[in-house]
């Protein structure tokens, strides 16, 4: 019964930033458990602001809080290695080469589920949750990821270019409006898309058109020289 009760909680022992079950595991102050080097590396990268937060929950710390390896989570770690379900989180969906892969993910990345059109970023399902959670984060607009999405984030505001500029010719981000398109004719890039595609389909039919015009004239004109050729054989004869 017990070994049941640890198969079916097995999540909760791995680590929701490197997504592995947990090493050396550690219990920080707001009561999230993380592997030892992977949080200390989270906030290594946070030293730089003087505080220290809960990658999970978002809670901060003005002090860094103490790491000390959790004996209790260690031991249950070590049953669930034996239980075999290590193997089951191997299983899990990493990214292939035609994936967007999660941009928070470390070591192997997991396939991305959602991009966030505010943070801009790819996120898979375990690190997608903060914005299920946090009020602030289920605010922002999240998309199916795309890689073509990528390269329509405006450069130097890192927003997506959702503007098309008639005058310039090109997409801009909001922010790239106001830097110099005040004066130009602008329309919403999915609107300008879609008229597009009205143009590229009414383009497509005119050319099979012209096409299958050509080939009934060339269908007559092969029936012409057939015509000549019985009527030149008849002659010699």
């Amino acid at each position: 019964m017990a070994q049941k009760g640890i198969q079916l909680d097995g999540e909760k022992y791995s680590c929701s930033i490197c997504l592995d079950l947990l090493k050396d595991p550690v219990t920080i102050p707001c009561g999230h458990s993380y592997c030892m080097i992977c949080i200390k590396t989270h906030w290594d990268e946070e030293d730089h602001r003087r505080i220290h937060s809960c990658p999970q929950c978002r809670e901060t710390f003005k002090k860094r809080p103490v790491l000390k390896k959790s004996t209790i989570l260690a031991a249950l770690v070590e049953d669930l290695k034996k239980t075999g379900l290590q193997a089951d989180l191997a299983n899990l969906s990493y990214a292939g080469p035609g994936d967007v892969a999660c941009d928070v993910c470390t070591g192997r990345k997991l396939k991305a589920v959602k991009f966030c059109l505010s943070c801009p970023a790819s996120y898979c399902e375990s690190h997608l949750q903060p914005h299920y959670d946090a009020p602030p984060l289920q605010k922002h607009k999240l998309v199916d990821p795309s890689k073509k999405l990528q390269e329509n984030i405006g450069c130097r505001h890192d927003e997506v270019m959702e503007i098309f500029c008639h005058s310039d010719q090109q997409c801009s981000s909001y922010h790239c409006l106001k830097d110099g398109h005040n004066c130009h004719k602008k329309v919403p890039a999915a609107a300008e898309m879609t008229e597009k595609k009205k143009k590229l389909k009414w383009s497509r039919q005119q050319i099979q058109q012209r096409i299958w015009d050509q080939e009934n004239d060339i269908n007559l004109l092969q029936q012409d020289v057939a015509a000549i050729n019985i009527s030149a054989d008849k002659a010699v004869e």
